[in-house]
């Protein structure tokens, strides 16, 4: 017998994994970024200073550090990111946002809401749109990083 709470999670799943695969394919071929790149230039972008430490990238992304530190790589060979380190702690090292990272995720998040308003646009009303924001938001509630 299935729950509410286990089918809605299933739903969830199945909702995520197709958001992924449906978005991911026109950010790669639009932007040449992957999704979780650009969630990183987003989280950049929102953070103080543009900047954050690879710990607090791999909290808001759900990832490992070591994670973190291969996606960046990438990232900061197309100009996107920069590394810069702490005056007072040598031991920390910041992901700083550059300017063509800001021109990049800007572009990429126009993107990303043309395709979520092309996602709901025939599905439900705007109120019924903005209660599953709600909700979902519950879900995620102190959790660092907030984008929407």
């Amino acid at each position: 017998m299935n729950t509410p709470s286990f089918s809605a999670t299933v739903n969830l799943l199945r909702a995520a994994a197709r958001l992924e695969e449906r978005f991911a394919g026109e950010l790669g071929s639009v932007h040449g970024l992957a999704l979780k790149e650009v969630l990183l230039l987003m989280h950049l972008d929102r953070a103080p200073l543009r900047r954050l430490s690879r710990v607090d990238l791999a909290k808001r992304l759900h990832v490992s550090p070591s994670t973190v530190t291969r996606m960046t790589n990438p990232l900061e060979k197309l100009g996107c990111v920069g590394r810069e380190a702490d005056p007072r702690d040598a031991r920390l090292a910041y992901v700083v946002l550059t300017e063509t990272g800001q021109k990049r995720v800007g572009e990429a998040r126009a993107t990303l809401e043309r395709l979520a308003a092309d996602l709901f646009r025939d599905r439900w009303p705007r109120s019924e749109i903005a209660t599953l924001a709600d909700l979902l938001g519950r879900l995620t509630a102190g959790q660092p990083g907030d984008l929407a």
